[in-house]
């Protein structure tokens, strides 16, 4: 089961919201926003792919009544 927003670090709350505005703005195909991340917060590429990994296991259950599921 992945885990809830509340049982992440604290740091991703910034990162998925800006991941959030991304996937909202249709300009870029989510498998290619670590780039994004690294820009924006000066995350290694390791991280930066973690984080996305992360964002896309738990947007479900960060958006249970969202329109995109």
């Amino acid at each position: 089961m992945a885990p809830t927003a509340t049982e992440l670090p604290d740091e991703y709350e910034e990162y998925f919201a800006y991941l959030d505005t991304l996937r909202e703005s249709g300009g870029t195909n989510m498998y290619g926003t670590g780039r994004y991340l690294m820009a924006r917060f000066g995350l290694s590429r390791k991280v930066a792919q973690a984080v996305v990994l992360k964002w896309m296991e738990t947007f479900e259950s960060r958006h249970p009544s969202s329109e995109y599921t």
